[in-house]
């Protein structure tokens, strides 16, 4: 075959790398969160992008989307697991009894995180958390009180607690699979006359998730 003159087709032509598949992943992760793809488009997509062989396949994944806004949102967002920084207190639990308790913000969470809430209520938002550990488990107990842990978009996400005369679930799209390199969060334990939910959000500023209204 006479080699192309075209550099964009002698590109499509190349052959991609892992981190290239994982990179377009974070796009349409990206994409879908900002309401460009819907769960269905996103879901497809994604299957194409670890099956692609070649930088032609993936820039048909990607090339009626909004890329340049999108990478630098999937860098600005992408939630790499590091060390604690020193000095920084990692934060394992939260208990609220008759009250109200709340963890958000950029604070550090390790491998375990434990939730009480009995007769009052527990607010938990992981999208600023600086997570230094791969895998988070959350064990949330809720007696006659309620949990809400809100998860990062780009997380996998694992639902195994149990609802006892009470509701132990996860928002549409809660529970699901994340983006390389982002954290697993399994969420565990019981609740008793009580709630327990999971919700996937976007980050701050880019609005609540369309699969969450």
């Amino acid at each position: 075959m006479i080699p192309s003159d075209d550099p964009d087709q002698g590109r499509s032509r190349l052959r991609a790398s892992d981190s290239d598949r994982d990179f377009v992943h974070q796009i349409l992760s990206s994409a879908m969160s900002q309401g460009h793809l819907s769960p269905a488009e996103y879901e497809e997509r994604a299957e194409k992008a670890v099956a692609a062989k070649t930088f032609g396949e993936l820039d048909s994944l990607t090339d009626d989307l909004p890329v340049n806004q999108l990478t630098t949102a999937a860098v600005a967002t992408s939630r790499r697991v590091n060390q604690a920084s020193a000095g920084v207190e990692v934060i394992t639990s939260r208990v609220a009894v008759m009250s109200g308790s709340e963890l958000k913000g950029r604070v550090a969470v390790g491998e375990h995180l434990n939730a009480f809430a009995m007769m009052g209520g527990i607010e938990i938002d992981l999208r600023d958390a600086e997570f230094t550990s791969d895998q988070l488990t959350i064990r949330a107990n809720a007696i006659m009180g309620g949990i809400e842990i809100v998860v990062p978009h780009d997380a996998t996400v694992r639902i195994t607690g149990m609802g006892i005369m009470g509701g132990f679930s996860g928002s549409r799209n809660a529970e699901g699979k994340g983006v390389p390199g982002a954290p697993t969060i399994t969420v565990s334990g019981l609740a008793i006359m009580g709630g327990v939910e999971v919700v996937r959000r976007s980050p701050h500023g880019q609005g609540k998730m369309s699969l969450d209204k």
